[in-house]
């Protein structure tokens, strides 16, 4: 069983934009943003309130005080959950604002890194996760 050569002149065919695998990474991503927004929030408000919570650094190049890296985590987290809520609800300009608090959020986990080495690096690995659902999804209709 030999298998035909395609026709000359035919164009191998283009992936889909709107299969399954995409689209599911979408809704995936939404909810996502959503938790996340809410964990860095939960994150922000721990190191508020109660900064001795995470570990004490010496020496470090971004020397930013724990209350300060809280305020920053609550408002990014905040952000980013209603970000995640407007990517369910198919809104045209959660996928592009999306895909920039996904990248603030990259960032401001690898800079916290030495203070909650573990979380940073699972929060980094889903930020990729969500940039990437993101961007490799061109929307026709709402995900959900």
């Amino acid at each position: 069983m030999s298998q035909q050569p395609p026709p000359v002149g035919a164009t191998p065919p283009v992936p889909d934009p709107h299969s399954g695998w995409v689209t599911g990474g979408v809704v995936f991503a939404g909810v996502l943003m959503l938790v996340n927004g809410v964990l860095a929030g939960f994150q922000g408000i721990a190191g508020i309130v109660e900064d001795d919570w995470y570990a004490r650094v010496g020496d470090y190049v971004y020397r930013i005080s724990l209350t300060g890296w809280g305020w920053i985590h609550l408002v990014l987290g905040l952000l980013v959950a209603a970000t995640g809520a407007g990517v369910l609800k198919g809104a045209s300009w959660a996928r592009i604002v999306g895909i920039l608090l996904a990248s603030l959020s990259l960032v401001t986990q690898f800079l916290f890194l030495p203070y909650s080495p573990v979380w940073s690096v699972i929060l980094i690995a889903l930020d990729v996760f969500v940039i990437w659902a993101l961007a490799a999804h061109e929307p026709a209709e709402p995900v959900l």
